[in-house]
């Protein structure tokens, strides 16, 4: 027994001596254009969150510009988390150390955040802000839809503003599946309300989250005969990180099991800070009717290099339902999102991400916003089987 205890030894010695050197490998790669002592020690503070980040991805020898706040963020924001790697890929392009695309003129813009007039309904003590694009310019522009494109794709506005698309209703039902790939997601209540929450701006209440949005739509889709199921699991809980693959497995089962299903909703929330970090809301105020949140739908592509051979498909739908929208909400939507990653999108050609408002928006602005949505997408839909 006593003869065994030397090889262990030696084992644990050698797997120490390997993780010591690859820690001094990295030390040295990280520090290398490090002049001082304080600028070495400024590179590994700054540099560890981005490895543990790329570690996480699969990605152990590059390095990255990223500010550890930076990583922070993508962690937290539902949008940055889905597309990291392209995050991490077009920071490297930045940087240089890649070559750049050529510049298509579509790079994203920051919205101009208005005042509104004093929105009615019930005050929940946030700020309320109108987003709006300032001027067409960093936009592409499709019969007053604005569409921010951060791929390398140039859109044909020709095709997109056609008004045709793929996806229809038919006879079969059902037509419309509704899920929430991060169905935690809530709201900030009024003054009185409250919810447990399972995390910043999150509850498994599901009489507060997004969840009570897609009852909603849901809802409204049934009164005019359209036949919809309404995935009510919260994907990302317990755990967040993996919530895009195992609401892609509940799809894939969805489709299997009803393959009438034509058009699939991932409703969720946005979460909006001002420069301070402050939340603020943001509301259209529909006369006659009441201040609705504002609507982001958010699209998909192949650029992330999964298989997405359609997404034209649902760009062009997202352009028809957004311009019916506009004509008679103009405040409602902000401008349509493209991005890299497909968010599942790649199921159906009637796919699309909406986000019913931000974390600082109330329920009952989230519901308004839902309601006034699902009428004019039904209208759309209706339209084009006449």
């Amino acid at each position: 027994m006593n003869s065994r205890r030397p090889k262990n030894t030696q084992r644990i010695r050698r797997i120490l001596a390997i993780g010591a050197c690859a820690a001094t490998l990295w030390t040295v790669a990280v520090t290398a254009n490090s002049e001082s002592l304080l600028g070495a020690v400024t590179a590994l503070r700054t540099q560890g969150p981005v490895q543990a980040l790329r570690w996480e991805l699969g990605d152990f020898f590059s390095l990255s510009d990223l500010s550890p706040a930076t990583v922070l963020a993508i962690a937290e924001s539902p949008l940055l988390l889905s597309a990291r790697e392209q995050i991490l890929r077009r920071q490297e392009s930045d940087s240089g150390e890649q070559p750049q695309p050529a510049d298509t003129g579509t790079e994203p813009v920051t919205e101009e955040p208005v005042e509104p007039e004093t929105p009615p309904g019930v005050d929940n003590g946030i700020p309320a802000r109108t987003l709006i694009p300032s001027s067409p310019a960093g936009y592409t522009v499709v019969g007053g839809v604005y569409i921010s494109n951060s791929t390398d794709h140039v859109l044909d506005t020709a095709e997109l503003g056609s008004g045709t698309f793929d996806a229809s209703l038919t006879d079969e039902e059902p037509q419309i599946l509704i899920l929430h790939t991060h169905g935690s997601e809530a709201y900030t209540l009024p003054p009185g309300q409250s919810y447990e929450p399972s995390g910043n701006h999150r509850t498994t209440d599901t009489k507060y989250n997004v969840v009570r949005v897609g009852d909603e739509m849901a809802d409204i889709f049934a009164e005019a005969g359209i036949s919809v199921l309404h995935d009510r699991t919260l994907y990302d809980y317990p755990e967040y990180s993996g919530a895009y693959g195992r609401a892609l497995t509940s799809i894939d089962a969805y489709m299997a099991q009803y393959p009438s299903i034509r058009f699939i909703l991932d409703v969720h929330r946005d979460a909006i800070e001002d420069g301070a970090g402050n939340q603020y809301k943001v509301v259209s105020v529909v006369d006659d009717v009441g201040t609705a949140a504002q609507v982001s739908i958010v699209m998909g592509s192949d650029g992330s290099g999964l298989p997405h051979d359609h997404w034209m498909e649902n760009m062009k739908l997202a352009v028809a339902v957004q311009q019916n929208i506009v004509g008679v909400y103009p405040t409602l939507m902000r401008p349509v999102v493209l991005r890299n990653s497909r968010y599942n999108q790649h199921v159906t050609t009637g796919s699309m991400l909406v986000e019913m408002g931000a974390a600082g928006n109330s329920l009952d602005e989230a519901l308004l916003a839902a309601r006034l949505f699902t009428e004019q997408f039904i209208q759309v839909l209706e339209a084009k089987n006449k």
